[in-house]
């Protein structure tokens, strides 16, 4: 193997070990903590979890298999099987994540209504929605037979094996990731800037306010003013890495992949396949991503995975201590 697969290798497995550590852990705190469990949106985030673990046991490691022998993992049968479960599994991610920008969306613009709006019921209606889209698509590439073995991405995944049908396999193609990524993408931009542009207007409240307590406390330390001051600059930046972290992760993850999935269907445009591998693994570490994006570095998750830890560590000094 050249050096550039060799790290490419080296690469997908730590995106592997990665994906598949962090998404336990988010699985083991919704099972720990029932306060987590009687959240609206954990309905997605769970949803979102199981489909990134089934997409690093079950896709991944196939695609490291591929890179690695320089050739199909599998009989056709079997290649095909796990080409409908990545279009399924990565379309159902997508819209999860929508789902979840959506519900942000409602919490924070209409935080009086939220709860009468948006129910278990209603996110189970949603979730729904998103099998549905996800079998819609995966299905029907799979009935028509354009699901196989990709040398350019060394996985199994959206391909027209038969090269019989590239017009029908073209439109498809286009509209499948314009229905998936596109409308993803932009549900993700219009609710978080609007999001975002409710924060700011918290942020501006409270900085107006503490303004106002500033001026009436003439005789404040110098110091406290000036982490008031600092405090309201975070509190601001706070807001606008979210959201950056939120559409910049979804942008830098699949948008090289699909773009080259578009290109690639102008036989006249060279690809290399290092790069298809490339865009492969990004879209792969979405997955390594998701948990800590959407879950572990929240407070929540955080306190429930030291109170796990704590649990697991007092028998050791229980038993240390009796020695």
């Amino acid at each position: 193997m050249a050096a550039v697969e060799v790290l490419l290798s080296v690469l997908m497995l730590v995106i592997i070990v990665v994906s598949l550590l962090s998404n336990a852990v988010v699985l083991i705190c919704f099972l720990y903590n029932p306060q987590i469990r009687k959240q609206v949106p954990c309905v997605f985030t769970l949803n979102l979890t199981f489909c990134n673990l089934l997409l690093t046991v079950s896709n991944m490691p196939l695609t490291l298999v591929g890179l690695v022998n320089k050739g199909q993992p599998g009989s056709d049968a079997f290649c095909q099987l796990v080409g409908f479960s990545e279009t399924f599994l990565t379309t159902n991610s997508m819209l999860s994540m929508a789902a979840l920008s959506i519900d942000r969306w409602i919490a924070v613009v209409f935080p009086l209504r939220y709860h009468s709006r948006i129910r278990h019921r209603d996110a189970a209606l949603v979730l729904g929605y998103t099998w549905i889209h996800s079998m819609s698509f995966s299905t029907a590439a799979a009935c028509l037979s354009w699901v196989g073995y990709r040398p350019l991405y060394a996985s199994c995944t959206l391909s027209d094996v038969t090269d019989n049908s590239q017009t029908p396999f073209v439109v498809f193609t286009v509209v499948f990731h314009s229905l998936t990524f596109l409308l993803s993408f932009l549900v993700l931009c219009v609710t978080y800037l609007k999001v975002l542009k409710v924060a700011r207007f918290h942020c501006k409240r409270i900085d107006v306010i503490t303004m106002q307590t500033l001026v009436l406390l003439v005789d404040i330390h110098p110091s406290v003013r000036e982490r008031c001051l600092e405090e309201q600059k975070r509190r601001r930046q706070r807001a606008t890495r979210k959201i950056s972290t939120f559409i910049g992760t979804f942008m830098v993850c699949f948008a090289p992949y699909v773009i080259t999935r578009i290109v690639e269907l102008f036989p006249s445009v060279p690809i290399d396949h290092r790069w298809g591998v490339v865009s492969k693994c990004l879209a792969y570490s979405k997955a390594a991503c998701d948990p800590f994006v959407y879950s572990l570095l929240r407070n929540q998750y955080k306190k429930t995975c030291g109170d796990i830890i704590n649990r697991l560590l007092k028998p050791s000094s229980m038993n240390t201590a009796a020695d």
